[in-house]
């Protein structure tokens, strides 16, 4: 399918095939017929990215200040590489549109295929042709009289409604409108439709006169002016409210509301203008100034709008989609007129063309953009790209099936492969064609898709990378496992026993499969992204340490930095919780340092002000030979301080290791420092090179199974501890299948737990 992009370095406008979009659960798939192109966002947007990197740091110094915090922690190198993933990025652009459902997904009961929709979202109802939309962002058209071209101003009405709606306006209220573009002229009849007296400024003459044929009992184009319509229009006394549509870094509109305002009259900032109060005015008249979000409640909480927990009606009146709704239903009782709106439309081809329209480039005036779509566009999940670089011809090459291309895949794990070589990149899927298309080009897979079957049926592929959201990684490991894939899987493995139980029985039934019937061809084998134990300064702690025969005391700070409650790494169902999605990789450090798992875990959380999410704690591990582990894993502390360190103490020796970048080793009243200057070295590359090298000569994997499995219950027993509040065991009785696995190759110890690192 066709979608519209930007460069986010040069602002250029693409529109590129990518694969049709995945249908989720509690989302509706929907063809578009048309998109509202947004004069304000868009171009705000547009004219950023436009910018030199110099005057992008001077217009958002917050970013500056996190590039120089990076650089002064993880070092010069990887910052300049994490920005500039970033910046490779496209953006996909677009958030008002309507067309035509196509399938509705799992939980969807109210919408049905053949149902014409308005969509809104950045992100969902963007300029492509066909969209995956959360259920409440989608509202149903309510009559065959309103076109799809109508339908498709639904968002931007509803941020017209909700202005309205928080300016708390009624019956013969006069209200003043300031700023008469496309978002101004929806409220001017939002509000005569409300039965007030509707009073518009603008600097255009041509909007101006619009507004006034369109219902505005009078208009201005000057401020002197405007004041005296105010004061004409409501007996001397000034307008009752005052919305504010313009869009402008001046503080201008809001010293004219407060001008043109009543005694405790309300001012409504709607559109983005600077927001320096005059306090002469606003507490001389005691002003009431409001600031509108969005299109109404709901907007920006994950819960209501990806989960669709929608607010009780009794409770929440308007939210976002009874928003829509309602401005649908102006639009169906023909209470509004937007065709004097659409100055311009274009086919998804030329959208390249609307965006020279807004941003200036042909110095025409415009006000209502809209992009057209074909009525029949193909469904097609599969694109292929033309391959970067020359491929590995050999059978027994590593040919990889990518499944996410998400930020960490794209910044992170991608490169490290990229650098370490040795590998086809044969096929990449997303549920977001946009993503998996982006990170084909960039680093040379063959083609992209939107459908995981494609990836784990691929008889090209022998080796599945998993980098997806954790509630998807044990039913992909299970497929891949079971289609007789290698399999490399991020953190964290799985999320509960029950999942672990079937990686355990998958990864015997392909074990098992390989003993009887293929010998020849390998063993298939298991990683997971557990890096740091590759990290080249942490291998040469571990070659300190292997003197001390004696227990360790070991603690691991991780200065983890804040995340909101409404992240999905805090979402029980997708991410499962910083325990189980983070504190995994320390769990599996120090089990590479002690060579052994813990048989006993206690996690105590520090009372939680109400900002946190369970995610300030502190967990002991306790070791078979008597070694005492600590993670202190912490969310309350300055992300501009040092995010990792690991202080081992043992055998008259001390070890301390800062960030993967500076290591100290002292023994003997001697001390030894070794550094990482340039770039901080956590692994990713080392690990895959491991994993590399254990397929192609056929060796175990870099980090058995058998501890794989206990690092994940030993996760599993920290959230245990932490619900509990006292300590948990480890279960130290491995599954008989691990049992099996292991039997031939390592010697377990007294506890039942292999030591073998």
């Amino acid at each position: 399918m066709k979608q519209v992009f930007q460069d986010a370095r040069s602002a250029e406008i693409t529109v590129a095939e990518v694969p049709a979009p995945k249908l989720l659960a509690g989302c509706v798939l929907v063809r578009t017929a048309a998109s509202l192109v947004s004069a304000g966002t868009e171009r705000a947007s547009s004219e950023f990215a436009s910018k030199n990197l110099l005057q992008k740091a001077r217009m958002r110094p917050d970013l500056v200040r996190e590039v120089l915090s990076k650089i002064s922690r993880d070092g010069l190198l990887a910052t300049v590489s994490s920005v500039r993933s970033r910046l490779d990025q496209p953006s996909a652009l677009g958030y008002s549109s309507a067309g035509t459902v196509v399938a509705v997904g799992e939980g969807v009961a109210d919408i049905n295929p053949g149902d014409r929709v308005a969509c809104a979202g950045a992100g969902h109802a963007v300029h492509a042709e066909f969209a995956c939309v959360p259920r409440l962002l989608i509202a149903r058209i309510p009559s065959e009289a309103v076109s799809f071209d109508e339908a498709a101003f639904t968002t931007l009405g509803a941020v017209a409604l909700h202005g309205v709606r928080i300016a708390d306006v009624k019956l013969g209220d006069v209200v003043a409108v300031i700023g008469l573009g496309l978002l101004g002229q929806l409220m001017v009849q939002i509000l005569k439709a409300a039965g007030c007296c509707v009073l518009g400024m603008d600097i255009s003459d041509e909007r101006a006169q619009l507004a006034l044929r369109l219902g505005a009992d009078a208009v201005s184009t000057s401020s002197s002016g405007f004041q005296d319509l105010c004061l004409q229009h409501s007996g001397h006394h000034g307008a009752d409210a005052i919305l504010i549509a313009a869009q402008t870094a001046s503080n201008d509109p809001v010293n004219l509301a407060g001008a043109v305002a009543r005694n405790r009259a309300v001012v409504v900032a709607v559109g983005t203008v600077a927001m320096d109060i005059p306090r002469r005015f606003f507490y001389e008249k005691e002003l009431d100034f409001r600031v509108s979000r969005s299109y109404g409640p709901g907007r920006y909480d994950s819960a209501y709008e990806q989960k669709g927990i929608d607010y009780p009606i009794g409770y929440v009146r308007w939210t976002e989609t009874r928003n829509m709704e309602a401005f649908l239903k102006l639009l169906a009782d023909r209470k509004l007129d937007l065709h004097p709106l659409v100055t311009h439309r274009f086919p998804i081809a030329r959208a390249h063309s609307a965006y020279d329209l807004i941003t200036g480039k042909t110095h025409e005036p415009f006000l209502g953009v809209l992009i057209a779509y074909p009525e029949f566009a193909d469904y097609t999940r599969q694109v292929k790209v033309a391959a970067v670089g020359r491929p590995i011809a050999s059978h027994e090459s590593i040919r990889i099936g990518l499944l996410g291309a998400g930020s960490f895949a794209t910044s992170t794990l991608l490169p490290a492969i990229k650098r370490v070589g040795g590998v086809e990149m044969v096929m990449v899927g997303a549920a977001n064609g946009s993503h998996a298309r982006h990170a084909a080009e960039k680093f040379g897979f063959r083609s992209c898709s939107t459908d995981e079957q494609e990836i784990l049926n691929h008889p090209g592929v022998n080796t599945v990378v998993i980098a997806t959201r954790h509630h998807l990684h044990a039913a992909q490991v299970v497929a891949a496992l079971c289609s007789g894939k290698h399999v490399f899987c991020e953190k964290p493995l799985c999320r509960n026993e029950a999942e672990l139980s079937r990686i355990v029985a998958a990864h015997d039934d392909q074990t098992h499969t390989h003993r009887t019937r293929d010998e020849a061809s390998g063993r298939r084998l298991l990683m997971v992204g557990f890096n740091r134990r590759f990290a080249p300064l942490a291998v040469r702690l571990k070659s300190f340490l292997r003197e001390v025969h004696e227990p360790l005391a070991l603690h691991y700070r991780v200065n983890a930095g804040f995340l909101p409650s409404d992240h999905w790494l805090n979402d029980p169902l997708q991410g499962g919780g910083r325990i189980l999605g983070e504190v995994c990789h320390f769990v599996d450090f120090l089990c590479f340092l002690t060579n052994a798992s813990p048989v006993e875990v206690e996690t105590r959380s520090l009372p939680n002000p109400g900002q946190y999410s369970n995610d300030n704690i502190v967990c002991s591990l306790r070791f078979p030979d008597g070694s005492q582990g600590t993670i202190s894993y912490l969310a309350n502390g300055d992300k501009s301080y040092s995010k990792e360190r690991i202080e081992v103490f043992g055998g008259c020796a001390v070890a301390v290791l800062e960030d993967f970048r500076r290591l100290e080793l002292v023994r003997d009243g001697k001390k030894r420092v070794f550094r990482s200057l340039m770039r901080q070295n956590k692994g990713h590359r080392g690990e895959w090179k491991a994993f590399v090298t254990a397929i192609q000569t056929g060796a175990e994997s870099p980090i058995p199974f058998r501890e794989l499995v206990s690092t994940t219950l030993a996760t599993f027993a920290l959230e245990e501890s932490r619900c509990l509040g006292q300590p948990v065991a480890v279960p130290v009785a491995v599954p008989v299948a691990v049992k099996d696995l292991h039997r031939d190759d390592h010697a377990p110890d007294a506890s039942g737990l292999d030591r073998a690192s």
